[in-house]
C-alpha cells in the first residue's frame, strides 16, 4: 500500500513523504542508520510550514456518548480525577511514591501553541539550542534537552516549525538569538541533533506502518522468540521506584509524580526492566503509555522495543546498560537520584547512593534504611569501582549482560554505556487533552 493510499501524510511530521525515496513503508530500512542516509541532508529534507489559519471550523454541535464503563468529564475537577485515576489506588501500588520536598519537575510547562512556540524562541534566545549536543544527557532542570516532545506528541507545535526556526537563526535572517555564538553562521552539530531526533521521530512511525500490529506484540520487529520471566513482586518494585538502584528509582519516582523524565533515564529504565529483570517490555510500554505527558504511541511502543532487543536496533539483545556506570557517567554526583530518592540525601559518598545497598549496616538506621528492601534486597547488584572502567554483576535478576538504549550508537553514540498533585495535574492538564 503506497503513502498516498493510506493517507500517512499526517504521520510524517518532519519529512514529506513523497520527498522520500520511498513508495510504500515496506521499503523503508529496518535500520535508522540506513533510512537516515537516504533522507540526508536533514537541513534541506523538509518542506515550509503551512501558515497558521485564518479562521477554525465551528465546534460539533454535540459530542457523541461514550460506551460504558467511559465517560466524558465535563468539569476541570472530573476531568482531574479522570487523568490520575490510573495513578491512584487502583494502580495496586503497595507504596506510589509520595512528592519529595525541594524538588522541581523539569517538566513544568503549559500546553497549547503559543507557550510551545515560546519554549521554541526560548531555547533559541538563550542559546540552549545551540548546546543541545553537549547537554542533552541531563537529568536536572529545564533547559539541558528541548522538552518539545510533549507539545509535539498533541500537534501544539510541528517538526517543520522547529525546523525553520533553526534554518533562520542558522542563516541570521531574524533577531532571534542574534547575540548567541552561532547566530547567522549555519548548521552545528547541535541544530543538527535537534534535527536528528526529529527524524527518529518520523521513523518510529514509518516503523509502526510497516510492522502494523507487532508494534504491541512481545516478539517485535525482529519477531524474536524469548523466555520473559513473570514476576509481580519484582514488577511492582519497578513500578514503585525501589529496585534499589538509584539511578532507576529516582527515574521512576519522577515519571509517577511528574509526568516525566530524561532520555538518559528511560534508556537506563527500559533496559533495566528487560535486561536485568528480563521482565516482558511490553509492562513498561503500557505504563509509559499511563505516565507520560509526552506519550506518542509509535515513540514509545518503538523505543520500548529497541532498548529491550526486540526491535530494530541492530545490536538487538546485546546492548545493556550497566546502571551504575550510567549514573556514574551523567549524575556524578548524585544529584538527581538524591532529589527524587529522599532517603539518601544523606549518603556519604555517590555509590551509596547509586547502589544504597552499600551503606554500612550500621548506618542504615541513620538513613531510615534500615529492613528497607532497597538497601537490603535490591533487585540488582552490580560492583562498580569508580575509574576502574570494569564491572560484575551479581545479586537478583540474571539474564544477558554486556558493557553498555533506546538508540545506543545509532544516535550519536546516546546509548553508549560510556558514553503536588492537582496543582501540578492542572498546570499539566492542557498536555493530557489529546
Amino acid at each position: 500500500m503506497s503513502f498516498q493510499d493510506c493517507h500517512q501524510e499526517h504521520l510524517l511530521i518532519y519529512v514529506f513523504s513523497r520527498d522520500t525515496p520511498y513508495k510504500q513503508a515496506s521499503e523503508v530500512e529496518d535500520v535508522f542508520t540506513s533510512y537516515r542516509k537516504r533522507v540526508e541532508p536533514l537541513r534541506d529534507a523538509p518542506r515550509r510550514s503551512l501558515p497558521a489559519p485564518k479562521s477554525l471550523p465551528p465546534l460539533a454541535p454535540s459530542i457523541p456518548s461514550q460506551a460504558a464503563p467511559f465517560t466524558i468529564p465535563t468539569t476541570l475537577e472530573d476531568t482531574i480525577t479522570a487523568l490520575k485515576k490510573p495513578l491512584t489506588a487502583s494502580s495496586d501500588l503497595k507504596n506510589p511514591p509520595t512528592y519529595p520536598s525541594n524538588a522541581d519537575s523539569a517538566h513544568p510547562f503549559l500546553g497549547g501553541s503559543t507557550p510551545g512556540h515560546d519554549r521554541i524562541k526560548h531555547l533559541i534566545s538563550s542559546g540552549s539550542m545551540s548546546s543541545y549536543k553537549e547537554t542533552r544527557n541531563g537529568m536536572l532542570g529545564q533547559d539541558f534537552s528541548t522538552k518539545l516532545s510533549a507539545w509535539l506528541a498533541l500537534g501544539c507545535i510541528t517538526a517543520r516549525q522547529i525546523h525553520w526556526y533553526l534554518v533562520d537563526f542558522e542563516d541570521g535572517k531574524t533577531d532571534l538569538g542574534k547575540v548567541v555564538a552561532g547566530h547567522g553562521k549555519g548548521e552545528n552539530k547541535s541544530t543538527y541533533a535537534v534535527r536528528f531526533e526529529l527524524l527518529w521521530r518520523d521513523y518510529m512511525r514509518l516503523c509502526a506502518r510497516k510492522f502494523g500490529p507487532r508494534l504491541f506484540r512481545v516478539e517485535g520487529f525482529r519477531n524474536r522468540e524469548y523466555d520473559w520471566k513473570h514476576d509481580g513482586d519484582k514488577l511492582k518494585r519497578w513500578l514503585e521506584g525501589t529496585t534499589g538502584a538509584g539511578l532507576i528509582d529516582a527515574s521512576q519516582r519522577e515519571l509517577f509524580l511528574t509526568g516525566y523524565t530524561s532520555n538518559r533515564a528511560r534508556q537506563n529504565v527500559a533496559s533495566y526492566l528487560s535486561k536485568h529483570l528480563d521482565i516482558d517490555w511490553r509492562f513498561g510500554a503500557e505504563w509509559y503509555e499511563c505516565c507520560l505527558i509526552d506519550y506518542d504511541v509509535n515513540s514509545n511502543w518503538g523505543n520500548w522495543q529497541y532498548n529491550s532487543g526486540q526491535g530494530n536496533d541492530p545490536r538487538g539483545e546485546s546492548r545493556v546498560f550497566n546502571f551504575v556506570k550510567q549514573a556514574n557517567d551523567y549524575d556524578p554526583d548524585a544529584a538527581y537520584i538524591k532529589t527524587w530518592v529522599q532517603e539518601v540525601r544523606g549518603v556519604d559518598t555517590p555509590e551509596q547512593a547509586w547502589q544504597c545497598w552499600k551503606i554500612p549496616d550500621e548506618r542504615r538506621k541513620e538513613f531510615g534504611l534500615e529492613g528497607n528492601v532497597m538497601a537490603e534486597q535490591p533487585l540488582k547488584k552490580i560492583e562498580y569501582r569508580v575509574g576502574s572502567g570494569k564491572k560484575r554483576e551479581s545479586g537478583g535478576g540474571g539474564g544477558h549482560f554486556n558493557p553498555s538504549s533506546r538508540r545506543g550508537s545509532e544516535r550519536g553514540g546516546r546509548g553508549r554505556g560510556s558514553s503536588r498533585k492537582d496543582e501540578a495535574l492542572k498546570k499539566l492538564l492542557p498536555f493530557r487533552q489529546a
